[in-house]
């Protein structure tokens, strides 16, 4: 079995650290960002590295499940334990609007922080090396006709 980091096809094309941590707070140990986004705020559907895109409901499931199931962060997908999610909200169209929050203003994605446990996990996110969220998964490919 490959793992996720092999399967990973950098394109030039791709935005490199488009989730990036966006808030942290280094006395808590806390990491917040977008853990995966389908639609940018302007409402352009997003291809992730390897040129897929996740619907938004597939995306919400998904999120439902990790948290359900799992609930915690791990390092470079090679060891689990070091973190511990603490908030996790996928912002839907719908809950947008249940929320107010105007058309445009936030992407259609999933939003998580963590407290990192780990003290060289978090020394690695406060020097930059960890500079963003990276979801692993598995899911069935659909070829959709762009037509």
């Amino acid at each position: 079995m490959k793992r996720f980091s092999e399967l990973i096809e950098k394109r030039s094309e791709v935005l490199k650290g488009r989730f990036k941590i966006t808030k942290s707070d280094d006395d808590r140990r806390l990491a917040f960002g977008w853990a995966s986004v389908s639609i940018r705020a302007d409402g352009e559907m997003i291809e992730d590295w390897q040129g897929d895109r996740i619907d938004p409901y597939e995306l919400e499931e998904a999120a439902y499940e990790y948290v359900r199931l799992y609930g915690e962060g791990g390092e470079m997908h090679e060891r689990g334990g070091v973190a511990v999610l603490i908030e996790s909200v996928v912002f839907t169209k719908d809950k947008m609007a249940a929320m107010g929050i105007p058309v445009g203003t936030l992407p259609v994605g999933w939003w998580i922080g963590f407290k990192v446990m780990d003290s060289g996990v978090w020394e690695k996110v406060k020097n930059g090396t960890y500079s963003m969220f990276s979801i692993e998964g598995e899911a069935e490919r659909i070829e959709i006709d762009e037509a």
